[in-house]
C-alpha cells in the first residue's frame, strides 16, 4: 500500500532552485538574510501520494519543510496496526524529532496528499541549526503547535463522534493540500481515524446525504466548505487557528 520514499521522491519539476518567497511558514518566519543563507542547501522535491518517508525507529537522514502538501503521522502498533497521531503541512517540518537531538523516528511519516516540498539532508539541517537562532525559535514555536495538535487529537478520538471527526480531518487536509479533491479511500480513512471501516462508510453516507461532500472509489471532494465547518467538531477550529491563523507567526518568539 505504501510506497518507499528513495523511489518516488524526485526533483519538483521545472523547478531548479527554491522559490525566493518560500510557502513553508517556518522558512518564510526567518529573517531574509538567513533564509537566503539556507537555499544551497534546500532541495526542490514532490512529495508522492503514498509515499513513506520514514518508518518508526529508522534513523532520520533528511528533513522536509513542506508546501501545499500533507504528511500523516501515525503510530504504528503490533507493527501493523496504524494510526494518525498528528498532521503536517506548510506550517511545519517533518522530522522535528532531529531538532530535539533525537536521530531516530518515533512515528511513520507518510504522505497523504502530493505537493511540493523542500528537503534538507541531516547534516547540513543540524549545522544550519546551531548557527541561526531564528531557526532555532520558529522550530521551538512548531514543536510547541505540533504537541498542541497531537493533544488535540487524542481527546478529539476519545470523546467525539466519527462523523464530526471526520469533517474536522476532511477539512485540515484541504487546508494543507489547498484542494477540494482528495485522493482516498475507506481503507485509507479508517486507518487515519482508528475507526472499522463500516464506521467510515456510515459518517460519509451522513456527510453525503447533507450534500456536504461526494464521493467516488479512491476519491472525496468537498462540496459545502461552510457546511462542512458546521458538521466538524469544536477541534477543527482550534486546530486552524493554531496552524494557520493570521496572529500565529513563528517570528513573534523572536527577541529583542
Amino acid at each position: 500500500m505504501y510506497e518507499n520514499e528513495h523511489t518516488n521522491a524526485r526533483r519538483a519539476p521545472n523547478m531548479h532552485e527554491p522559490m525566493t518567497t518560500p510557502e513553508n511558514s517556518i522558512l518564510a518566519s526567518l529573517p531574509r538574510k538567513e533564509y537566503q543563507q539556507l537555499l544551497p542547501d534546500l532541495a526542490p522535491v514532490t512529495l508522492a501520494f503514498g509515499q513513506v518517508l520514514y518508518e518508526p525507529g529508522a534513523r532520520i537522514q533528511e528533513v522536509y519543510f513542506p508546501g501545499a502538501c500533507l504528511v500523516s503521522l501515525l503510530t504504528v502498533v503490533e507493527n501493523h496496526l496504524a494510526l494518525e497521531v498528528g498532521m503536517v503541512g506548510r506550517e511545519g517540518m517533518v522530522g522535528i524529532a532531529l531538532a530535539l537531538g533525537v536521530e531516530v523516528s518515533p512515528v511513520r511519516a507518510l504522505v497523504q496528499g502530493a505537493g511540493p516540498a523542500l528537503r534538507m539532508k541531516k547534516t547540513r539541517f543540524l549545522a544550519a541549526l546551531h548557527d541561526s537562532q531564528a531557526l532555532l525559535r520558529a522550530l521551538n514555536g512548531y514543536v510547541n503547535l505540533l504537541m498542541a495538535q497531537i493533544s488535540r487529537t487524542a481527546g478529539c478520538n476519545r470523546f467525539h463522534i466519527v462523523e464530526a471527526r471526520l469533517a474536522k480531518w476532511l477539512l485540515m487536509t484541504r487546508d494543507r493540500v489547498e484542494s477540494e479533491e482528495l485522493p482516498m479511500t475507506q481503507e485509507f480513512l479508517s486507518s487515519m481515524l482508528g475507526v472499522r471501516r463500516v464506521g467510515v462508510t456510515e459518517a460519509a453516507s451522513a456527510l453525503h446525504r447533507q450534500r456536504l461532500i461526494e464521493y467516488s472509489r479512491g476519491k472525496i471532494r468537498i462540496l459545502d466548505h461552510a457546511g462542512l465547518e458546521a458538521a466538524a467538531c469544536s477541534c477543527y477550529a482550534a486546530e486552524r487557528a493554531s496552524a494557520f491563523g493570521s496572529s500565529r507567526s513563528y517570528s513573534v518568539l523572536t527577541t529583542a
